[in-house]
């Protein structure tokens, strides 16, 4: 499938920032969190940006960007409608929390509901973005069970590195966000591989025989392809990576978007001052750059069926 920058920009952008308002969330409804209104507003005003800007992105790829608001008309059969809805309606605990702790100083009785009702609404809708892809059925590299649990936990990961980041930076670091973020770090490292090998080793659901139906009537080549050049399908649908830089670009997803964070959040629990506080931020901006080669690949190596029908063996 064709890596549409739009799209990548808007499945990273909005994972880090729902996954660091879920744990906004829910480390304010146990009091892990500093009660300072300057940490919240800095706190929460990141992440509604890190999700805000990744929503407005993913209009980008749109051909009539300002539609875009039917996207959330067909909530009954499209997980693309419930993850409109859900960012929408993500936005009322988040005001509710916004207000309650940076207008009103509280951290009790409704505001640590509408904080734990932040962290649900925000981890709906990471389950909704990772089902958008999880159902499409033919794209055998989206449509299994390792989908939904790497967005998870790639959203988890990069918002607890984040917020590590910004309780150091905010001078008040915390050992719990810090070994979350370790924590986070490990098991989307072990997830993406278990992923990587599924695709690699599964044999492919669809072939040219179960395609046109012919199956058992021995091996099934093109003749003629359908279309003198390139087309729409064939750019959107067909997209093709060499496995050489494909290689590459996972040690790229591994080493920055994990190995790199995990050992400088390590350091950031173990140094003192100012180089804890570096350690931190370079551990939330590696991750980011690694969810982002790991986000190219998972659209840059997913096959349509629709590829079958213009002489690929398999999809």
């Amino acid at each position: 499938m064709h890596p549409a920058f739009s799209v990548i920009v808007f499945t990273v952008a909005s994972g880090a920032g729902y996954g660091l308002l879920a744990l906004i969330g829910l480390l304010f409804a146990l009091g892990q969190l500093p009660s300072h209104r300057g940490f919240g507003f800095c706190a929460l005003a990141l992440g509604a940006l890190l999700v805000t800007g990744g929503l407005l992105s993913s209009t980008a790829h749109l051909g009539r960007p300002e539609r875009a608001w039917r996207a959330i008309t067909q909530v009954r059969t499209s997980w693309l409608s419930r993850e409109g809805a859900a960012a929408l309606v993500a936005y009322l605990p988040l005001a509710a929390l916004g207000l309650g702790w940076i207008v009103l100083a509280r951290g009790d009785g409704p505001v640590v509901l509408a904080a734990l009702a932040l962290a649900l609404a925000a981890l709906a809708c990471v389950h909704c973005t990772g089902m958008i892809y999880r159902s499409l059925k033919p794209v055998h590299q989206w449509c299994n069970p390792h989908v939904v649990p790497v967005y998870h936990v790639l959203a988890l990961m990069t918002g607890a590195t984040l917020l590590n980041a910004l309780l150091h930076a905010w001078g008040d670091p915390s050992r719990l966000v810090g070994v979350l973020a370790i924590a986070a770090a490990g098991s989307g490292a072990v997830l993406k591989r278990r992923y990587w090998r599924f695709v690699d080793s599964s044999p492919a659901a669809s072939t040219p025989g179960t395609a046109t139906g012919l199956v058992g009537a021995g091996p099934v080549r093109l003749l003629e392809p359908p279309h003198t050049g390139s087309n729409y399908l064939m750019r959107e649908m067909g997209f093709k990576v060499a496995r050489k830089h494909a290689a590459k670009l996972r040690r790229l997803a591994l080493g920055a978007g994990f190995a790199a964070p995990l050992a400088l959040l390590l350091a950031a629990l173990v140094l003192p001052g100012p180089a804890a506080t570096a350690a931190a931020i370079l551990a939330a901006l590696s991750a980011i750059v690694g969810v982002l080669a790991e986000r190219w690949l998972f659209f840059a190596e997913a096959k349509h069926t629709v590829t079958l029908y213009y002489g690929a063996d398999a999809a």
